[in-house]
C-alpha cells in the first residue's frame, strides 16, 4: 500500500479537495487513514434522511474515514463543537476548512474501487474489482 499525505487550507471544501486528489493522482482505490482540523461550515446527510443539515460555527474533525476513488467516493465525518458534542454523518460539499485539514490515505494498488447502482438499495453502492498485475 502507498500512503499519500496532504494538509488542506482555510477556505477549501474537504469533499471537493478529496475528490480532486482523486482524480489528479488517478487512485483506483484508497482509504482515509486518519484526519484532524477543524470547519466553519459543515454539510451533512444524517442517517436514513435525503436533506443534508448544514451547520455553521467553528467544528474540530475527530473522525474521517471512507473510501476514495476517481470513480467516485463514500465518507463519512463526526465533528465537535464548543461544548464536545460530537455528531456525524456522510460527508456532502460544503464543508469549509478552518485553520487545517492535515489528512493521510492510504492507496491500495491491487483494487478498482466501483460505484455501481445497486437495486436493492437504491443508491450507487461499493463494487471492488481486483486490477491485472500489470495494472498495479
Amino acid at each position: 500500500m502507498l500512503p499519500i499525505a496532504f494538509r488542506l487550507h482555510p477556505g477549501q471544501d474537504l469533499l471537493v479537495e478529496l475528490e480532486r486528489i482523486a482524480r489528479e493522482q488517478a487512485i483506483e482505490a484508497a482509504g482515509i487513514l486518519t484526519c484532524v482540523g477543524s470547519l466553519t461550515t459543515a454539510t451533512l446527510r444524517f442517517a436514513n434522511q435525503e436533506e443534508a443539515t448544514l451547520l455553521h460555527g467553528h467544528f474540530e474533525i475527530v473522525s474521517l474515514t471512507g473510501v476514495l476513488s476517481r470513480h467516485g467516493s463514500h465518507v463519512h465525518i463526526a465533528i465537535s463543537d464548543k461544548h464536545g458534542k460530537t455528531i456525524g454523518g456522510h460527508l456532502l460539499e460544503g464543508c469549509k476548512i478552518y485553520t487545517t485539514a492535515e489528512i493521510i490515505i492510504e492507496i491500495i494498488p491491487q483494487y478498482r474501487f466501483l460505484r455501481t447502482f445497486d437495486k436493492q438499495t437504491g443508491y450507487p453502492e461499493l463494487e471492488i474489482k481486483p486490477l491485472p498485475p500489470d495494472k498495479e
